[in-house]
């Protein structure tokens, strides 16, 4: 008795299911299996069904029609797919195959099944260069190519995240071992008896939930300190990431027609940047007068709120790009934009909520400005915002997630 019913399949989500009429081409065929083995969706794989399309029913809704294969293109298919997903998938892929009857009786329907794996699959087409790893998103199979790319191999485990990694143009002597000294007393990690140099070393954790700052080199032995060491601890990270600054701005009107009032460039380490700017809004959280509101003195904005988006925008950006974080104030609105779209793994509905699951884009980042008390614990910042604004009566904040 086949595991598969067709009938159920053809009502799951599309994001789960690809449906293949002829297979004009087996490469479509084996992306779509590397898609579904990468999961990059969390959906846990997937099927391939060959000798099905969609179509539209009478009321234009999608609609499955099993067409089948007849025996010899159902072989030649299996055949082709299973020999292509073990010799030019990297590492290979082993599918389960089920083969179901339809109403059409010298025809039968041939579905891979995928499973979800640990490992980010590549694959080598023919008409390529060079492996290409492909992902599954929404109702489609496209080639994962620069951030997306790099989140499925960070996910895997093949890349290590971004903070982690070793910068290899840096030296140990591009740290400033005052403020590293300053942040480690202020966050209870400093230890009298260590020397500083002992903290940048590839041997000393400082938690258990971050590495060593440095990472030394198996050629020639030399320390590089990490990503996440020079955003906390080098004088002048732009020095080594071109967009890692804040630029801060204040328009008199509505919208950047108006001419611009003030501009800063905020640099420095990102523990430097958001004090800076805490510093810069609280001259924006007054208290306004509206003698026709029923809450006539209330604060324009609330300071805490302000403070976490700032932390948030610092802290999870991505700064692989190379373009810095503005906060821009308009008569009626401040604006924070933070480069790097929303990981994928948080769900855009809940996080608008506040509800999403905790996920770090950076998460020794996160870790130290946590204990240096500048955010809250993990998950709450939006929470947070969305909290202080309702309490204070002020219009809810809008996220444009792009």
């Amino acid at each position: 008795m086949s595991r598969i019913d067709l009938r159920e399949i053809s009502l799951r989500e599309s994001e789960r299911v690809e449906w293949k009429d002829q297979v004009a081409d087996i490469s479509d065929v084996v992306a779509c299996i590397v898609a579904f083995s990468n999961d990059f969706s969390n959906l846990g794989g997937g099927y391939v069904v060959c000798g099905a399309r969609e179509i539209k029913d009478e009321h234009g809704f999608q609609k499955i029609e099993f067409t089948g294969l007849s025996s010899d293109r159902f072989r030649e298919i299996e055949n082709k797919a299973l020999n292509v997903c073990a010799k030019k998938v990297d590492p290979p892929i082993v599918p389960m195959v089920e083969e179901i009857p339809i109403d059409n009786a010298n025809h039968r329907v041939l579905v891979f099944i995928i499973p979800a794996t640990g490992y980010a699959h590549s694959y080598r087409r023919d008409s390529k260069d060079a492996s290409t790893y492909y992902v599954r998103i929404s109702r489609k199979t496209i080639e994962a190519r620069n951030g997306i790319l790099r989140e499925l191999l960070t996910r895997k485990k093949v890349l290590e995240p971004w903070d982690h990694r070793a910068n290899s143009k840096a030296s140990v002597a591009d740290i400033n071992l005052i403020t590293l000294r300053e942040y480690l007393q202020e966050m209870g990690l400093w230890e009298p008896s260590k020397s500083l140099e002992d903290y940048v070393s590839d041997t000393i954790q400082l938690s258990s939930f971050v590495p060593p700052l440095a990472v030394r080199n198996p050629l020639n032995r030399e320390l590089h300190p990490r990503n996440v060491t020079l955003l906390l601890f080098c004088q002048n990270p732009t020095r080594f990431y071109s967009g890692a600054y804040t630029v801060f701005s204040v328009y008199k009107g509505i919208d950047r027609s108006e001419p611009t009032a003030e501009r800063r460039e905020i640099t420095g380490t990102v523990v430097e940047q958001i004090q800076k700017m805490i510093d810069l809004l609280n001259a924006e959280a007054y208290i306004a007068y509206d003698k026709t509101s029923q809450r006539p003195n209330q604060a324009k904005y609330p300071i805490r709120a302000l403070k976490e988006a700032v932390v948030n925008a610092l802290v999870h950006r991505d700064y692989e790009l190379n373009h810095p974080i503005r906060v821009t104030v308009f008569s009626d609105k401040i604006e924070i934009a933070s480069p790097g779209g929303l990981p994928s793994a948080v769900d855009p509905i809940k996080f608008r909520e506040g509800k999403a699951s905790p996920f770090w884009r950076n998460q020794s980042l996160a870790y130290f400005t946590n204990k240096l008390q500048l955010s809250q614990s993990e998950g709450q910042g939006i929470p947070t915002i969305l909290k202080v604004m309702r309490e204070e009566g002020n219009p809810e904040p809008t996220f444009d997630i792009t």
